[in-house]
């Protein structure tokens, strides 16, 4: 029994986000002690993409580090790259709690958190302090609640977090920001693309666009071509879902959006029909019910050149991203690849 399972029935116990906070602490603790070492090298999972030279392909996604406080100690525990966020141009306190809820019976979350943040100012200073061999960290901006422009706070984003990111995430994909997703529409998001592309500073980082599972027919080459035509560098497929598939826990009818083990297949699903729509032109990052080497697998040959988990770390415990990371390996080399790039998109 790993030292997590001991002690997850006692962190169970707390509110979800108050648990949240807790782990946070405990990350700022463990930094910079004999307790965070170097994760084991893995050559055939190096993958480069949008000309960033990933570690491995396993990420942690957004909304674990929103404000950018343990991105170091993240990447101590195997995580390839981390990407912190999402980040609004002033700090907003978010939705009312309580906010957010483990299903446990599922395997799942739901948060209705609203982007809360101290701003990406406050960020700004403890990124600008980092040591960029240390690891991959990706910035994730999105646009505070009661803004009067939109786009205007997302190109503030790419502007004052360009210095301090790897790669940038433009996040309209949230459902809990009221609106928010009507940026994905067809106008709304060319005229948003548009404005982050003249924002762009000449050699900034690359820029990626996180996109919903809850999509129309037609709306995956849409959004792929608006992205390329855009010059936008990947997209990150997907974000939480506000589908309910059947689910026992009695949180089940809370709003928010879904993530977790019920998110598995319609994100795989979104992933594919992504795939497909680019023709494999546009690098694609796959998020959603990620909780094993097998998972991971499976997503990678489907399209995906990374992949990056959240909920699954909140069940599995922070050992997770070196487990997946090793067995990773060992079926690189089981399976006959040299590398894990050889492996994107091989599924018929």
């Amino acid at each position: 029994m790993s030292l997590y399972s001991s002690i997850r029935p006692l962190l169970f116990r707390l509110d979800a986000e108050r648990a949240h906070r807790l782990a946070i602490a405990g990350l700022r603790l463990r930094a910079g002690t004999a307790f965070t070492p170097k994760p084991p090298s893995t050559p055939n999972l190096e993958t480069t993409v949008a000309g960033l030279r990933f570690p491995n392909p396993m990420g942690l996604a957004a909304g674990f580090d929103k404000d950018a406080e343990v991105f170091g100690a993240a990447l101590s525990l195997g995580f390839g790259f981390v990407e912190v966020g999402t980040l609004t141009p002033r700090a907003q306190a978010g939705n009312p709690k309580p906010r957010l809820f483990r299903l446990v019976e599922d395997e799942a979350v739901i948060n209705r958190m609203g982007f809360n943040n101290g701003g990406q100012q406050s960020a700004l200073k403890r990124l600008s302090g980092r040591q960029r061999a240390a690891g991959i960290v990706g910035v994730n901006v999105g646009a505070n609640k009661d803004s009067d422009d939109r786009i205007a706070d997302y190109v503030a984003g790419v502007r004052a977090m360009s210095p301090v990111a790897d790669y940038l995430t433009i996040n309209i994909s949230s459902p809990n920001t009221p609106g928010l997703r009507n940026l994905q529409a067809g106008g709304e998001l060319v005229e948003l693309l548009s404005a982050v592309k003249e924002a762009r500073a000449e050699g900034g980082p690359p820029v990626f666009l996180k996109v919903a599972p809850d999509l129309e027919a037609g709306d995956h080459e849409r959004i792929v071509r608006a992205a390329i035509d855009q010059t936008i560098d990947a997209l990150i497929v997907s974000n939480t879902t506000i589908s309910r598939p059947p689910l026992r826990s009695r949180f089940a009818g809370e709003a928010g959006g879904l993530s977790g083990a019920p998110l598995k297949a319609l994100a795989l699903d979104a992933l594919r029909q992504f795939r497909a729509a680019s023709g494999g032109e546009l690098p694609l990052i796959g998020v959603g019910g990620i909780a094993s080497a097998d998972d991971a697998w499976e997503r990678i040959r489907a399209g995906a050149s990374l992949i990056q988990l959240y909920s699954a770390m909140v069940y599995e415990g922070p050992g997770i991203a070196r487990r997946i990371v090793r067995d990773l390996a060992a079926r690189v080399e089981r399976e006959g690849f040299s590398n894990i790039a050889e492996v994107v998109g091989t599924e018929r």
